[in-house]
Parts: C-alpha cells; structure tokens; sequence
C-alpha cells in the first residue's frame, strides 16, 4: 500500500512591493498595564515642575518688588530726607569739615551781618555776634554745642563753593577756604525795633510774612550774649528759674488767655451764632458754683456778640462755651493744629495741647472757653494762626533760611516758600478777619490804628498763678498795607494786660515794617 504524503505549507511571495503586508501573523500586544502605571509617573512630575517654577516666580517677583521700593525710598531719601541726616550734629563729617572750610557768615534779609568767622595769623579761629543778645535765640551759638540757625545751616557753613582755583591753591598752601555765607529770612531793623520796646520784659516775638511763611523776626527772652556763650555756658545751662537757652518762641507753652477767643468765636459761629446775638454783661457770671470775671471786673451791659469780643468779654464767652458741641469744638482745635506737630523745618518746636472733652466740668469749659484751663501754646503757633487768617485760610509752612551764597555773592542754594494748606476755609477767614478788624476800630486794640496800613488783632491777659493777681501780656494780630503783610504774637510774662503792654510792642513792630 503507497504511503501517502504529507501537504506542505506553500509560501506565498508578495510581488508588489507597494502592497501592504497582510500577513495573518499577530502583533505582540502592548502591555497595557506598564502604560497606565508610566501615565501614573509622569503626572506628580508634571505638578512638582509646576509647582517649583510657582515658587520660583513668587522668589523673582518678590525681589523685583523689594528692589523697586528700596529705589523708590533711595530718591524719597535723596530729595526729601538727605539733608537732615548730613545736617545732623552727630554726623563726624560735618566736624571734618571745620579743618578746611572757615565757617560763613549768617546774614539777614536786609544784608546785615548776624554771624561771622576770623581766623588770626596762627589759624585760630573765632565766631562772633556783632548784635549780641538781640539775635541770641534765633540765630544760635557754635560752641558747647549748637543753636538756632548755626544748628539748622550747619552743614551749609561747612561748605565752600568759592572759586575752584581758589580752593585748588588753598588745599596746596594748607589754607582753610571761605565758607559760604546763609541768608536769613530775618529783618535786623525790624528784630531791633521789637528788641526794644519788649524792654525789661521776659517773653516772645514771632513775625511772619503771611503770603510766604518767611520768619521776620523771632525774639525770646531773657537772653544770652553769644560772643561769651564758651565761658559762661555752665552758668546759664545751670540757672534752671530764668531757663535763659530756652527759646520761648517756639518751646515756651503759655495759657493763651482771651487770644483764644478767637477759636471760640469761630465754633460759635460755626454752630450757627451770629454777630448780632444779645448778651447781659454785669461783670461776673457764676455756673455750678465756678465764678468768672471780666478783667477788672469790668461790666460791658448790653452787647453784641461782635460787641463781646471786640470788649474781651469773659462772662459773654463763658456762656457761650457752655452753649458749645464739645466734640466739634475738639475738632476745630485739631484743625488749627492743637495737639500736633507744626509744619514747620525750624528745630525744636514744642506741640500746643488741648484737651477739653465731652463730659468736662461747667467750670473747665468756661476757663477753656476764655484761655484758661488747660490749654497751652506757643508763641510760634499763635503767629501761624494769625497768618492763615491774613492769608484767606491758607496756612505757609514757616521758615527762617532763605538762602546760601558763595563768597562773591552767587547763590548756591535758593529756598521757596511751602504751602500747607487751609486750616481754615476763606469764609472762616474773612469772618475772624471782621471780628479782629472790630477789636482796633473799636475794642481793646485801639491804639494800633493808623493811617498807613490797616491793623487787626486780638489781646489777651492770661493768669498764670493760683491767686490770679498776674496775667501776661498777649497780642495776636497783622496788619496790611498795598501787598505787604505781616503777622505777629507777642507775650510778654507777667506784664499785665494785653492792651496795656503787648500792643504798644505790635504798633512799633507794624509802623517799623511800613516805614511809618
């Protein structure tokens, strides 16, 4: 029997190259498993990438942020700040600056010289003052310390700007080069005038320009002679009664007795009283057992409220207090700058306070309502407040260094006038100007009228011991002629009343400034 054969498997050859294989043979499968779990790896990489390039912009963007603050405190710095920190006592460069530079002059608006350095044939050098006491406060001492405008301008004093050649030459030779000279804001006739006629009388002067802010005149005593301030320094610091380093310009705090009328007059009127409102002066006028007089005991019977304050009235004012909103009150003070920090680049100058509240006794608003009580300022301040009124409420920051020259007269440094801004809206303004108008034409400040410039003002008698027998002297006011302006607070301690002593003061200060 034949064997039969096994069927072969035939190959079959693909002739068409461009033909797709379709072969039957199975693809290995993909793991499907392997996938999901690299899927499951590749994500949390994905998130932290993410998330360190978060991290890394928040880094970049914070530094970037620093960067720009510090650039913008740098110029701030610069433009704003730079000049007191070179002008600072403590500054060890400024002292270095005294082994090249002789100090320069100080001289006021009307050229004459307030300050000035010489050096002998050894190199010595001495600082002296040819007004003495008069300009002792304002202008300072440059010794056991420094004072005034010699502490302000330190730095400026200190510096040269004389001919390059010149200091080229001077450093070559071991000369000290001139300094440059500060110009004042200071009147010398006028601080004179004023000098004067505060005769015997410890106190203050402060005038000011209204429309610039520009100090005229500053007068504080009792007072120094600086030329002997290194041999006597010990002395004065020590006598701590007569407090003589003192300047009572801008850090005496005094009671501002019945010149304070004039913020009680405004919260008066501003709660809707009128100038035409009906008061019964007799002389005194008693509230819970809290008696208040007028200056020496005085009855004005009828009278206005313009009428009262033209006369000072205390017993229309302490009724009027009374009447008030504390808290509005409160807020009027604030506004004109009671319990705050003066705009002002002039150094050491003391806050005014006032701290009448709701709730406060019948006997505390009274007192406070006339000037009494707790209330407290600075002759500096009252003269801003004069100001502003005499500039339609617009208060400019005041000043006493006007500019800095080289020693050929070109100027180096020009200071301007800074405008605060309104305490006081022109309304306001206009309506204390008619009462303070009123109080020369025909109240207590009459003797300042004159026919070469227009006065106003307010007097005050501020008592100042428990047994109220003595009263210092206030007057706060300005007065106009054309253009010119100026503004004035005078106290004079223990003197008596306003009229009496601290107005002849203001009318020789006023008829000075005019040319009378």
């Amino acid at each position: 029997m034949a064997r039969q054969k096994e069927p072969r498997e035939i190959e079959i050859i693909d002739l068409n190259p461009k033909k797709k294989n379709t072969s039957t043979k199975q693809k290995p499968k993909k793991n499907t498993s392997n996938t999901r779990n690299n899927s499951y790896e590749e994500k949390p990489q994905k998130e932290n990438k993410t998330s360190r390039n978060r991290e890394f912009a928040v880094i970049t963007y914070g530094f970037l942020a620093l960067f720009i603050s510090l650039s913008v405190y740098f110029c701030y710095f610069l433009v704003f700040q730079s000049e007191d920190f070179i002008n600072n006592s403590y500054n060890a460069r400024i002292s270095q600056l005294s082994d090249s530079v002789i100090r320069g002059n100080i001289i006021s608006s009307d050229g004459q010289v307030l300050a000035t350095s010489t050096v002998d044939s050894e190199g010595n050098e001495t600082r002296s003052y040819p007004y003495g006491n008069m300009f002792a406060h304002a202008i300072g001492y440059n010794s056991n310390g420094l004072m005034g405008v010699e502490l302000d301008a330190n730095f400026y004093l200190l510096r040269s700007h004389s001919f390059i050649l010149n200091q080229v030459l001077n450093d070559l030779r071991d000369v000290k080069s001139q300094g440059d000279s500060v110009v004042t804001t200071l009147n010398a006739s006028l601080q004179e005038a004023a000098y004067n006629a505060m005769g015997s009388f410890d106190g203050a002067v402060v005038a000011i320009e209204p429309s610039t802010g520009k100090i005229l005149s500053m007068i504080s005593k009792p007072d120094f002679d600086p030329n002997s301030i290194e041999e006597n320094y010990s002395m004065i610091a020590l006598d701590s009664e007569s407090s003589v380093l003192l300047n009572r310009a801008t850090q005496g705090l005094y009671p501002p007795g019945s010149t304070f009328k004039i913020l009680t007059a405004l919260e008066y009127l501003n709660e809707g009283g009128s100038d035409l409102d009906s008061f019964d002066c007799n002389g005194s006028y008693t509230s819970d057992g809290y008696e208040i007089h007028c200056y020496g005991n005085k009855a004005h019977g009828t009278e206005s409220f313009l009428d009262a304050f033209g006369n000072s009235c205390n017993v229309v004012f302490s009724q009027v207090g009374l009447s008030l909103n504390l808290n509005s009150f409160s807020s009027l003070a604030e506004q004109m700058m009671f319990n705050t920090t003066l705009p002002t680049k002039l150094s050491n100058v003391k806050t005014s306070s006032f701290t009448l509240e709701d709730g406060a006794s019948n006997s505390l608003i009274m007192q406070t309502s006339i000037g009494q009580g707790d209330t407290l300022v600075t002759p500096l301040h009252m003269a801003m407040i004069a100001s502003s009124i005499c500039n339609e409420g617009v208060l400019m920051e005041p000043y006493i260094i006007d500019g800095v020259v080289n020693d050929a007269g070109l100027n180096v440094k020009d200071y301007t006038e800074t405008e605060y801004g309104n305490i006081l809206t022109s309304v306001q303004a206009n309506q204390l100007e008619t009462y303070m108008r009123y109080v020369v034409t025909n109240g207590t400040a009459s003797a300042l009228q004159s026919d070469s410039y227009e006065a106003y003002g307010k007097t005050g008698s501020a008592e100042y011991t428990s047994d109220k027998d003595e009263t210092h002297s206030w007057f706060v006011g300005y007065a106009k002629s054309g253009d010119k302006e100026i503004a004035v607070a005078i106290i004079l301690e223990g003197a008596g009343s306003g009229s009496s002593y601290a107005v002849p003061v203001a009318k020789t200060m006023f008829d000075t400034y005019f040319g009378y």
